[in-house]
């Protein structure tokens, strides 16, 4: 069992940047896979980004070039650096982990973010 607790969501302005953290307890960090999923009202929940047990890291389409997922497995951390946000990327984010290459089963409490325009 691993529990996950994000932070770092608020309410910023388009071309802002915010920073996510998910903190991760229990069991060795280093054996899961960690991604960021995001859900937006009325929407159904995402996968914004992944990253590997030894670093390997991909992102959605739509955050390419703007989203960057990086773990430090010395902190049991994995973060979601978010630049040029735009409105379009208001949601609750959602840090999740799994030991497996199949579904999450870990999941955080999410954490808001809002971009105004």
């Amino acid at each position: 069992q691993v529990q996950l607790v994000e932070s770092g969501g608020g309410l910023v302005q388009a071309g802002d940047s915010l920073r996510l953290s998910c903190v991760a307890s229990g069991r060795t960090f280093s054996k899961y896979r960690m991604a960021w999923f995001r859900q937006a009202p009325g929407k159904e929940r995402d996968i914004v980004a992944v990253i590997s047990r030894t670093g390997s890291a991909d992102s959605a389409d739509s955050v390419k070039g703007r989203f960057t997922i990086s773990r430090d497995n010395t902190k049991n951390t994995v973060y979601l650096q978010m630049n040029n946000l735009k409105p379009e990327d208001t949601a609750v984010y959602y840090c999740a982990a799994t030991e497996g290459a199949g579904k999450y089963d870990y999941w955080g409490q999410g954490t808001r973010v809002t971009v105004s325009s």
